[in-house]
């Protein structure tokens, strides 16, 4: 066999082979000095910017978030909706120590003795909410500047975005794909202000299919070459089966508390139509097998009949979207016990300017909402809430109005035990990969202190929730006040 390497099937000399290697050194080098610079960059900014105000808060805060009080915090006159019941409960009292409810009696305490008193004057305490879909990197950039700056800038876009998120009373988030492992550490240490997070790492995705922007400059694909946006962890392309499994794992070696794959086509990606297929069902089980040995689950981005029987014939756990799905599929979703984590998209306001087939795609995912529901309701399938708001600081404003439209399907009672309970179920999914060990989702002795305030009942007017600025009073995650209007 003739000494040196190979190009497809034809030998290259030794000398070309050096080239070769020298090219590969080099391009591997500017990877990691760009990479290096822009951590470098961040650290060094996000380090300047402590002590600073965000902009675009309702009411000005610093970058630190606040400290845990010096005592026992004690709530008493209100009125509790704790996440799972679809009536009020009154004469309680709560005590929060830590970052836990450490009480939840009826009556009065037996003494307020060294403990702070908020007396909520009888309006209503719920827990925080929880938002099954959300994009922390790209909430709030147009998606022209996601692609086109430095994944620095995104970052630090995020994080004052996180703070904005929390305060619209989102205590909890599961980031549905994107590099938010960072902004999940600087949150979990103190650093920034935001909600929990569970991230999914890169959106996992085949050539071509949703998630796949790169320019058409970037193919055909060749050797170790991977695109900006892989470099990025925005997506990560996969193939084969074995590259389903290398990429599930690199999601979970950064911290990733599940995996999202991609089986169809998708609104925001241009080249990829609804009705394409990306994986194989063995390829998807690759990933649902690599998942188990990990101990947690993968969700599916699916909207189509064929992607979705696919992916629970694959023994996926939850599907995401599910608009287009008809009665057959909704029953078989029933039948395996599987999530539909879904999206009440209703008009053109519920998503960031399209243009092209963007615009007729998004017409046709939400011309299937109604029937959606519809089906969820009738086969009894276990259904999450999420807003998948994307690439718009004004859009991401509407996230408790996204909530609001549940109003079309469900009860205000239902509605808000999804975005609260019912999520906090599918969250659990995530095992021995679960970050934070607590019960979330609902008000109860030794579940996390992450609740709300409301001036006025939510239960009968669902509305409040879309105007948090006025109607959220107190707003506390981890047992920190980051919002409190009233009067210790």
């Amino acid at each position: 066999m003739p000494s040196g390497k190979y190009i497809g099937n034809k030998a290259v000399s030794p000398s070309l082979s050096c080239l070769c290697d020298k090219s590969q050194a080099q391009y591997a080098n500017r990877r990691i000095s760009a990479d290096l610079s822009r951590r470098g960059f961040v650290t060094g900014l996000a380090a300047s910017m402590l002590g600073l105000v965000l902009p675009g808060l309702s009411h000005a805060q610093s970058v630190l978030p606040p400290s845990a009080p010096a005592r026992p915090v004690l709530f008493t006159n209100f009125r509790l909706f704790d996440g799972k019941s679809s009536t009020l409960r009154d004469s309680l009292y709560m005590v929060v120590e830590g970052n836990a409810i450490s009480q939840l009696g009826q009556g009065q305490p037996a003494s307020a003795e060294g403990r702070i008193v908020v007396d909520c004057g009888g309006k209503v305490m719920m827990p925080g909410l929880i938002d099954m879909h959300w994009h922390s990197l790209l909430a709030s950039l147009p998606i022209q500047v996601v692609l086109q700056s430095d994944i620095a800038f995104v970052h630090l876009a995020a994080s004052a975005e996180a703070e904005r998120t929390l305060l619209r009373g989102f205590t909890t988030i599961r980031d549905a794909g994107g590099p938010s492992f960072a902004l999940k550490q600087a949150i979990d240490s103190g650093m920034i202000s935001g909600p929990r997070i569970y991230p999914s790492g890169a959106m996992i995705t085949t050539t071509g299919g949703h998630g796949d922007f790169r320019p058409l400059s970037d193919l055909p694909r060749s050797g170790a070459r991977v695109s900006q946006s892989e470099l990025d962890g925005g997506s990560a392309i996969a193939d084969t089966e074995n590259e389903v499994r290398v990429r599930v794992r690199e999601q979970f070696i950064q911290g990733a508390t599940q995996v999202k794959l991609v089986g169809c086509g998708g609104v925001s990606t241009p080249r990829s139509p609804i009705d394409m297929l990306t994986f194989t069902e063995k390829q998807l089980r690759a990933a649902v097998d690599t998942a188990a040995d990990w101990g947690t689950y993968v969700l599916v981005h699916a909207y189509t009949n064929e992607s979705i029987q696919r992916s629970v014939a694959a023994g996926v756990r939850c599907i995401e979207h599910g608009h287009l799905m008809d009665d057959k599929t909704a029953a078989l979703m029933a039948k395996n016990g599987t999530w539909l984590s879904t999206q009440p998209f209703v008009s053109q306001d519920d998503v960031a300017p399209l243009s092209g087939p963007g615009i007729e795609k998004f017409q046709e995912v939400s011309a299937g909402t109604d029937n959606m529901y519809k089906l969820a309701r009738k086969h009894g399938i276990k259904v999450a809430f999420g807003t998948d708001l994307i690439f718009s600081q004004t859009l991401a404003a509407r996230q408790g109005t996204m909530l609001t439209h549940m109003k079309r399907w469900y009860s205000a009672a239902e509605a808000l035990e999804m975005a609260t309970s019912t999520n906090a179920e599918l969250l659990a999914l995530s095992g021995h990969r679960n970050p934070y060990p607590r019960k979330l989702g609902v008000l109860e002795q030794g579940a996390y202190a992450d609740l709300l305030l409301v001036d006025g009942n939510p239960l009968e007017n669902l509305d409040l929730i879309a105007n948090p600025e006025q109607n959220l009073r107190i707003v506390m995650k981890d047992g920190k006040f980051y919002k409190n209007t009233l009067k210790a």
